[in-house]
């Protein structure tokens, strides 16, 4: 397996970019992965249904299966978030997976920053942060800048910077 991160601040393009990347990605024949984190509480079940009834009911874990798919809910109840190092060991094997979110974390990232979003670079704090893509001239770019609106230069210089598990789980044990 190896890892990529995806950061940028929220409204720069994110999501976008990697629904564009993933089909590009899969139909080379790799088997990608994501994780994504949320800033705010979420939740993937409905209120009513069995599942939600059993968390609601006080499960710390609720695994739902159907003929095509299976979703564990894990409650924390007051325990602290996981740590990505953690929720990386629950992926089953891959070849790739890309990380959204998790931004301050030391793993190798591309930047999508856009100049209309009005926040400044990441990169230039960030010694993760090994490509950028953009739409805009970005300003003292200290890695290379890819043309964001072309994803399939972005998923072969995201395939050429990912690194093995192995030494992200590294980087993030040793929280460099």
């Amino acid at each position: 397996m190896r890892v990529i991160g995806l950061a940028g601040w929220s409204g720069s393009g994110k999501t976008t970019l990697l629904t564009a990347l993933i089909p590009l990605l899969t139909a080379r024949g790799l088997l990608v992965s994501t994780v994504k984190h949320a800033h705010h509480a979420f939740d993937v079940d409905t209120p009513g249904k069995d599942s939600w009834v059993h968390r609601q009911a006080g499960a710390s874990e609720v695994l739902v299966s159907s003929a095509t798919r299976w979703a564990l809910m894990h409650e924390h109840r007051g325990a602290p978030e996981p740590r990505l190092a953690e929720l990386l060991g629950k992926l089953s094997p891959c070849d790739l997976v890309i990380v959204e979110g998790f931004k301050r974390e030391p793993i190798p990232k591309l930047e999508i920053w856009r100049a209309a979003v009005g926040k400044p670079p990441l990169h230039a704090d960030d010694p993760g942060i090994i490509l950028v893509a953009s739409d805009d001239p970005c300003p003292a770019a200290r890695v290379p800048v890819l043309p964001l609106r072309e994803p399939v230069r972005v998923a072969e210089a995201l395939l050429e910077a990912a690194q093995p598990i192995s030494h992200v789980l590294a980087r993030l044990e040793a929280g460099d």
